[in-house]
Parts: C-alpha cells; structure tokens; sequence
C-alpha cells in the first residue's frame, strides 16, 4: 500500500488506517464527528486531511478552538468561521503581528478571547520582551479587534481600549500624511 493511501472502513470505533499516512482521507464514510484518534496516530507525518462528504457539522457550532504549541507561524491561513468566539495560540513560532491579527480579524469576526503568550510577536516579561513592548502589543491588537475582551490573560479594559483607539489612529494619520508628502515630492 502506498504510503498515502488509506484502508477502508473499520468495525465499530472509527476507520482503521495505516500509520505514517501523509494524505488522509476519511472522504464518504458518513462520520458524524471528527475522528481525532484516528487523525492523531498520523500527527507526525500528516499533511493532508479530507473530511469531505461525511454528516460533520460540529465546525458551524465551533466557539474555542486551541492551537497551543504547534508550530504555526505569522502567515497560517484559517478557515471562516464566524461561530469562533475564543482562539489559543500560544507557544508558536509568530513572529509578525499585522499579518496575523489581520487574518484573525478576518476569519474570525466575532473573537472576544485571544491568547496568543509566548510567541514572538506577543513580547512579554516572559519571553524576554519589555514592559513597553508589551503594552504596544495589547494597544495594537485591542485597537485591531474592537470586539476583544480577553487579551491572553488579562481583561481588555474600556479606558485601554481608548488609549489603544488614539495611538493607532494616530499612527494611521501620520503614515496617510507621509504618503501624501511622498507623492507630491
């Protein structure tokens, strides 16, 4: 068998497949939930994962979703899903913070707890960041998300909210106002 195929369905308990699969399909089997022990014995090699064609709609009802110590980066592209209401993703390997707030703000519109510790774009005492670095970090992301109430793990205030609000329209000001002068140069 090659080393991306997969064995049919099994007795009760799932589909049985074959370890070291780098493209899963579970395609057609009429699963109701997601078979997170079968998707787990591949962990190590798996890259591909099809869910097609089965009875799942335990994602359109998806509010948390943790993502806590893998290895994503700046760049991971999520799936739209509106229902998603908390993201974990601490202990990753982000490193740019717009790129990632942007495509939070984007596939998740109604995000109210985001975690996002020991990463390097979220610098904290923790990971060797400055107290000043940490509170930009919060200013940008709240002034981002509007809708944010659970920074990591601490309670978005209304006057950090404001405070966020004016240091980044601000900064939207003077990058509009350098451009303008740029053009007319």
């Amino acid at each position: 068998m090659c080393p991306d195929a997969v064995t049919g369905p099994s007795a009760p308990g799932g589909p049985a497949v074959v370890l070291g699969l780098q493209r899963l399909s579970l395609a057609y089997q009429s699963l109701m939930e997601i078979p997170y022990d079968a998707i787990l014995q591949q962990r190590d090699t798996l890259e591909v994962l099809d869910l097609s064609y089965n009875l799942l709609d335990d994602l359109e009802k998806l509010s948390t979703l943790i993502l806590d110590c893998n290895n994503y980066g700046a760049h991971v592209k999520f799936p739209y899903m509106p229902s998603l209401t908390t993201l974990w993703i601490n202990k990753n390997k982000i490193s740019n913070l717009p790129i990632i707030v942007e495509e939070i703000c984007c596939k998740f519109p109604n995000i109210k707890i985001l975690s996002m510790m020991n990463n390097e774009a979220a610098p904290s005492y923790f990971n060797g960041g400055s107290l000043t670095q940490y509170m930009d970090y919060r200013q940008y992301v709240i002034s981002q998300i509007p809708g944010l109430e659970v920074l990591d793990d601490t309670e978005v205030q209304e006057k950090e909210r404001e405070v966020a609000r004016k240091t980044y329209r601000m900064q939207r000001m003077r990058e509009g106002s350098r451009r303008r002068k740029e053009l007319h140069r």
